[in-house]
């Protein structure tokens, strides 16, 4: 009776103490046999009328690739709307999808779900699982379809407005139009890729060990070819051929001597983006390891069961296959072709960017990693402004010092001009301007505009295309997070080099790409790397040091350990060839 009292004379005080919203009832533990409530008077009318701060600028994230989840993961969430949409919820390290495709690392040991990354980085963000297939950079507004839910028209169509857009989505294989690629061939490109060819793999052992197939047929289903020489290519031969050798060989021991790999490449040689050094002996591994290398040849078509390859010295051949990879480079995705188009750029293969990775010609809108590519400035498209901006005594000629004054500056906007430099073993622009004029004495040169023109002409050529690599995709997420970070101090302390076409200095210093490295694994514990420095080192160190890179590399700890784990499985039990 006393805990019915108490209940009614709380309830009575919670709700006719003021009869506004400012009072506050909780009821905890209400049961049959009495309850507790909880009463305070909370003033809540005066945070309604407490004047909120300024809306927070809203930016939306396209993709959770190395450039997206890099950016996210380095972003002050604090200070922005942060949105993020994507058609997968993960983070997958794609320089291991080779190893899933044989089963040396299991598929989920490489992805990482997106909610986690976020749930780490604290803030509201919210994610969306969808894609988008619409970019309107006139009012600001993506269009956005979910494949797993509909809206009240039954489409899953939504739109979505930003501030900023950071278009992260990656690319496509490029199949240069090769009439059946997209309907016989395997790519690898996500983890479902990996998958598919995994159970491929197993479908054509499978299939050979059927006892109705003859000698030549059973041959046929075991000829693997792998179109490209690139690092992806190259990768997967050497990851198949292990597998081949090593597990699949005790379990199908009467068909392993029809087993056939062979890798196709267009150009004259594999691994063309790598030391010559690297690339005459993996060909040399290769043809040790019984791998069929065939450099010079061009895929034309590919049918269901054969390959259609030409060769100016032998002309169109067909070879008969059981399972064909295409790992020939990137292509554009449809809706970046079409937002290309919209901006003028529709004659480019990939978005243009300016050095801070803003889309040209399109406010707001940023891209990263292999959408996107940088249009560096030239110097000659600036010659007359950079000599107007030396030129501080407005005399006509520039001398060595005027140059090296604002020399830092030329550096940071157009890089170009210190790799020329270096590539011509110089010490500075005084050499190259002495060298230009012919004067024994660099104090005592004067340059006119044509001569300066005449002594930076050949800077240009050094101007080249980053690779389409998650290293680079990387480097330029964090990039961009700082630039974000700072974006509210760096309108008033500007940090970047002078403004060549205009007033005062740039916000940010330009993206600049810093070279880490790369790995070729090459089958037999053995890897080729090239580092910086021109150091290069080939054999078992190396895959050691690949082992160790890759592992430090993981987004999580819970990755790490999973992958270190295959590896240690691996070693000691094999490789799984279950078909799932």
């Amino acid at each position: 009776m006393r805990w019915t009292a108490f209940i009614r004379e709380g309830a009575s005080r919670a709700f006719n103490h003021r009869p506004t919203f400012s009072n506050l009832v909780l009821l905890v533990g209400a049961a049959s046999s009495g309850g507790l409530v909880a009463y305070a008077d909370s003033k809540s009318d005066d945070v309604v009328d407490k004047p909120q701060g300024p809306q927070k600028k809203k930016v939306v994230v396209l993709g959770t690739g190395w450039g997206g989840t890099t950016f996210l993961r380095n972003l002050d969430s604090r200070l922005y709307d942060v949105q993020v949409i994507s058609p997968r919820n993960y983070f997958a390290f794609t320089p291991l999808l080779p190893s899933v495709t044989c089963g040396t690392v299991e598929p989920r040991s490489v992805v990482e779900p997106i909610r986690r990354i976020l749930e780490k980085k604290g803030g509201d963000i919210k994610f969306w699982e969808a894609e988008c297939f619409k970019i309107d950079s006139a009012n600001k507004k993506i269009h956005c379809r979910s494949n797993i839910g509909t809206n009240l028209d039954g489409d899953g169509e939504f739109l979505v407005d930003y501030d900023y857009l950071v278009v992260a989505v990656g690319a496509r294989s490029n199949t240069f139009n090769t009439p059946g690629v997209v309907e016989n061939c395997h790519f690898l490109k996500e983890v479902e890729d990996a998958q598919k060819i995994r159970r491929s793999v197993m479908d054509c052992f499978e299939r050979a060990s059927l006892p109705y197939l003859d000698e030549e047929e059973r041959k046929n289903s075991l000829h693997f070819v792998v179109v490209g020489g690139g690092p992806t290519g190259v990768e997967f031969a050497a990851e198949l051929h292990d597998f081949v050798t090593e597990d699949l060989s005790k379990l199908y021991p009467a068909i392993q001597h029809l087993v056939k790999i062979s890798l196709v490449e267009a150009a004259d040689h594999i691994l063309t983006m790598f030391d010559k050094r690297i690339t005459k002996f993996a060909e040399e591994k290769f043809v040790r390891d019984g791998i069929n290398v065939k450099t010079g040849y061009k895929v034309v078509k590919v049918s269901k069961d054969a390959i259609t390859m030409q060769n100016p010295a032998t002309g169109d051949i067909a070879v008969p296959y059981g399972m064909a990879v295409w790992s020939t480079g990137i292509g554009t995705r449809p809706f970046v072709v079409e937002f290309m188009k919209q901006i003028g750029q529709g004659n480019r293969r990939v978005l243009a960017t300016d050095e801070w990775l803003r889309v040209l010609e399109c406010d707001g809108v940023y891209a990263v990693g292999d959408c996107a590519t940088i249009n560096q400035r030239r110097v000659m498209e600036d010659i007359s402004e950079i000599f107007r901006v030396a030129d501080k005594d407005n005399s006509g000629t520039l001398t060595v010092k005027e140059i090296q004054d604002v020399l830092d500056d030329i550096y940071v906007r157009y890089p170009q001009v210190e790799l020329y430099l270096k590539s011509r073993q110089m010490n500075g622009i005084a050499d190259l301007v002495r060298t230009s004029k012919g004067d024994a004495e660099k104090e005592s040169i004067e340059l006119n505009i044509e001569e300066f023109k005449k002594a930076l002409s050949l800077v240009d050529s050094q101007v080249k295309n980053l690779p389409a690599t998650a290293q680079v995709a990387a480097q330029q997420g964090q990039y961009l997070a700082r630039c974000f970070n700072k974006m509210k101090d760096a309108e008033e302390n500007p940090e970047g080099p002078i403004r060549i076409r205009g007033e005062g200095r740039h916000r940010f210093r330009p993206f600049r790409y810093r070279h880490l490295g790369q790995f070729a694994p090459l089958g037999g514990e053995q890897t080729a790397a090239q580092l910086p420095g021109d150091w290069i080192s080939i054999g078992h160190s190396s895959q050691w040091l690949w082992y160790s890179v890759y592992a430090t590399k993981q987004i999580s700890w819970r990755t790490r350990a999973l992958v270190i784990s295959d590896w240690s499985r691996r070693f000691v039990f094999g490789r799984d060839s279950s078909c799932i």
